[in-house]
């Protein structure tokens, strides 16, 4: 038995990234998902999706005699170590990274993934699979190889790997005895000006430093600090930083449940998503997120104001949506796509989005730039279209392409549009402005709150005089639209709990959509519904249902979109922002603070 034989395709991975390039990796540190040269880039590395056409698609280290593996991530880095043993006592690690680090002013972040391989004890035997494929599978690329290095030539991107292993060995994919380090740099075209072991262990040691560093100034609680220091370094991971752009996550067409066409490209920005990521990093501290994001911002920004829900990360407008059929899919579970749709819908709370992602730019005085009157008057046509569409119909947070509806939460980001653009004009001495805006979102509110609480009910709805209940309500203390205590708030949080929760787990809604009933619960709802709970004084409830649904994270420490309600598989794109921004914000609330330490 090898370490890749017998290992289905399955949600237990680790992710390792810089901020330019980013690589899923599973529990036999065989790299199974990655693209170039950029988050929404080709698929170099596709085996989690199933070429249909090729062997590959994957970066395999595969140990003969094989009998079990250890994973976990070096303490506060995005620097997974593997483990692999034989079963003659012979054992390999296998470290894997993507170089990052300060250096003349600038980021050091290049399109390149490194591996240090280590005979920790016996006389392992392995062999390398280094295997990309190009066109979303369909391809196998062509190689050239030299003294040291073997060149993929990808369409638009030629991969080279260079390695200290004798370049047939792994060009042909041969067994050999592990007796000494080997080291791997697989990136760009270029010819290294240094030896590839010295160069991957400065890397290692500089690349450890700056996580380190980075980690040790975030203001983490006092509880579930583990927890939180990885969702923390997995959003910072999901960001772009070339642009900016922060992605919804890493991959494409997982699906939210098993044998369901609910497959997304989700490696685009969400403005939606984007925001949360943004103010989940800034509760820890963490606001350069937000300005390199705020940066972003102002470069697909329109005169009028007017927003699309996603753009790609190079600021692209129009993400066509098409099936790929040279993959065959999650556990060839199809489609596979490629584009998303939704960027042609009417999302309506974008516009509470983009202007909740600013707001901190004005109050928070360690920034390199705070927010001015200038700023300021490019954010308010966002808030006029906020209070043009706040009682218009739209296909709200949840992406309905079948229908529209008047959704309250549309309408009450674009109520915090105009709410916060009145409070940062109080804050800038704009008098004229905050009368303006404050008429406006008093006004908002009163229509809102006469529309979307149902009294035969007792409860607010998902929609404008509808009847249904959805887990956004959960969100109307959190953004300020009612107090915590409110008695018509507290009835919708029991409401919900009701009607949406199963188990330890909540639906989004249970309502049939263009695709059906969903079947799996949507992670981050459930952060809502503990973030809820404790809002209205139900605190132990809320810290048993977090600490069980941390329980079910994977072996590392990270969650996707959805998982299932009894048997608690992970389904849905991953790492999933959502999802750990909702473990952040739960673990804040609910933390003792740091004063029962002492």
């Amino acid at each position: 038995m090898t370490s890749t034989d017998a290992l289905p395709s399955s949600l237990e991975l680790g992710l390792i990234g810089n901020c330019s390039i980013a690589a899923l990796v599973d529990q036999h540190a065989r790299i199974v998902w990655g693209c170039v040269p950029a988050f929404d880039g080709d698929p170099a590395f596709c085996s989690l999706l199933s070429p249909r056409e090729h062997e590959g698609g994957d970066w395999a280290i595969e140990l003969e005699g094989f009998v079990s593996a250890e994973q976990s991530y070096i303490s506060n880095t995005a620097m997974l170590r593997t483990v692999l043993r034989d079963a003659s006592g012979g054992a390999v690690e296998i470290v894997d990274f993507a170089p990052r680090w300060h250096q003349n002013d600038r980021f050091y972040r290049p399109v390149m993934l490194m591996r240090r391989l280590r005979p920790l004890s016996g006389t392992p035997r392995i062999r390398v699979h280094l295997r990309p494929l190009a066109d979303y599978g369909a391809v196998k690329p062509e190689t050239t190889w030299g003294s040291n290095h073997i060149r993929y030539l990808i369409p638009d991107f030629t991969l080279r790997m260079t390695s200290d292993v004798p370049v047939r060995l792994v060009r042909d994919g041969l067994p050999f005895v592990l007796d000494r380090d080997a080291h791997f740099v697989l990136g760009p075209d270029e010819t290294l000006t240094q030896s590839v072991s010295g160069f991957v262990r400065m890397a290692e040691e500089q690349t450890l430093n700056y996580w380190r560093n980075w980690v040790r100034n975030l203001s983490i609680p006092l509880e579930w600090q583990e927890a939180v220091i990885r969702s923390a370094i997995t959003l910072k991971l999901c960001q772009y930083d070339e642009t900016g752009a922060i992605v919804a996550a890493m991959t494409t067409s997982i699906p939210e449940a098993a044998n369901t066409v609910r497959n997304w490209d989700y490696r685009y920005c969400w403005l939606r998503d984007s925001a949360f990521v943004v103010r989940a990093l800034n509760r820890l501290g963490a606001t350069r997120t937000m300005e390199e994001y705020l940066r972003y911002l102002a470069n697909i920004a329109s005169d009028d104001g007017e927003l699309q829900p996603l753009y790609g990360i190079g600021y692209e407008r129009q993400l066509a949506e098409s099936e790929v059929e040279s993959l065959a899919g999650y556990r060839g579970m199809g489609p596979v796509r490629r584009g998303n749709l939704a960027w042609l819908q009417k999302q309506h709370d974008v516009y509470g989005s983009v202007v909740l992602a600013s707001t901190q730019l004005f109050f928070d005085t360690r920034l390199a730039r705070v927010g001015d009157a200038s700023v300021f008057a490019r954010l308010e046509p966002v808030g006029e279209l906020a209070y043009a569409l706040h009682d218009r119909p739209d296909a709200g947070l949840w992406e309905f392409r079948g229908r529209e509806e008047v959704h309250t939460y549309s309408s009450v980001m674009c109520w915090a549009a105009c709410d916060r653009l009145a409070r940062i004009a109080v804050h800038l001495k704009l008098a004229p402005q905050v009368q303006l805006w404050r008429q406006r979102a008093d006004e908002m509110h009163a229509r809102i709150v006469a529309h979307a609480y149902n009294e035969e009910l007792g409860h607010f709805v998902e929609s404008l005089d509808g009847n249904r209940l959805d887990a956004s309500l959960l969100l109307l203390a959190d953004l300020g639209f009612v107090k915590p205590d409110d008695p018509r708030f507290v009835r919708t949080v029991e409401a919900i709990g009701k009607g949406l929760k199963r188990g330890d787990a909540l639906f989004r809604y249970v309502m049939p959509d263009d695709f059906g009933a969903p079947e799996t619960s949507f992670t981050i709802c459930t952060f809502w519904y503990i973030d809820a709970l404790a809002s209205i004084g139900r605190q132990e409830e809320a810290r048993s249902l977090f600490e069980r649904i941390l329980a079910r994270r994977n072996h590392l420490g990270l969650l996707s979109e959805d998982l299932e309600f009894d048997g608690g598989e992970a389904w849905g794109n991953f790492p999933q922002t959502y999802s750990h921004v909702g473990l952040i914000n739960a673990a804040m609330r609910l933390s003792r603070p740091w004063q029962d330490a002492a």
